[in-house]
């Protein structure tokens, strides 16, 4: 009767909402060594993301040491530059990014666009942006664009969607994992990844927080801060 009925629709209910959590994957970007990405993986941190180009126009010495310990633990990986606009030469800094992860496997490579370093004219830095999309598509990555509404906005203006092709990895320090706050901006309509919490600490080094479905797991990333 309508008691069983509704006994099974809360039942159907709860098994989705426990389904999502156990679909949610998260991972971690990193900016410095992270000396135990074993503790990750016992956090249940299924993604590393080590930076491995900063933005004042060199390659980061720890990028293929954290992609190795990454390996290890048996965990996707992914990497991102911060890339520098007043040293030109997009494709060489590609090229070096690649380099410093020292021939080791990834899935995405992440461009940082976000508000330091980059000049007022937003013509030119979305010429820039492309040039660096392109010359990570000729070398045969992967690239996404990690930013946030008002960075992208900031940067390259409102008007321009010329890399809504791309995945976002989009960053809104709300603290909650999930998709619900996402408003659409830079031509994208849904996001591939957020990061939800910034300069925290996780296994007693510091790190950003992530989000992802498992639908995107296998080009899921983590990112060390």
């Amino acid at each position: 009767g309508f008691i069983q009925k509704n006994y099974v629709m809360k039942a159907i209910y709860l098994s989705l909402a426990l389904l999502v959590c156990v679909l949610a994957h998260k991972g971690v970007d990193i900016s410095e060594l992270f000396h135990d990405v074993a503790c990750l993986k016992k956090e249940g941190i299924q993604l590393l993301i080590p930076r491995c180009y900063r933005s004042y126009g060199s390659p980061d010495p720890n990028c293929k040491k954290n992609l190795e310990n990454g390996k290890k633990e048996g965990m996707d990986l992914d990497i991102y530059m911060f890339p520098c606009v007043k040293c030109g030469k997009p494709e060489k800094q590609v090229a070096d990014t690649i380099k410093a992860a020292g021939g080791e496997h990834f899935r995405y490579f992440w461009i940082d666009v976000e508000v330091y370093q980059w000049p007022a004219n937003k013509e030119n830095n979305r010429k820039f942006i492309t040039e660096v999309v392109k010359a990570v598509e000729k070398d045969g990555k992967k690239p996404g664009i990690y930013t946030s509404k008002v960075n992208w906005e900031a940067i390259v203006g409102s008007d321009w969607s010329g890399c809504s092709h791309l995945p976002l990895w989009y960053a809104h320090y709300d603290k909650d994992p999930s998709f619900k706050d996402f408003k659409p901006y830079g031509g994208w309509k849904k996001p591939f990844m957020k990061q939800y919490l910034g300069d925290t600490h996780l296994c007693k080094e510091g790190v950003d927080l992530n989000f992802y479905p498992q639908t995107n797991q296998n080009l899921s990333l983590i990112h060390i801060s």
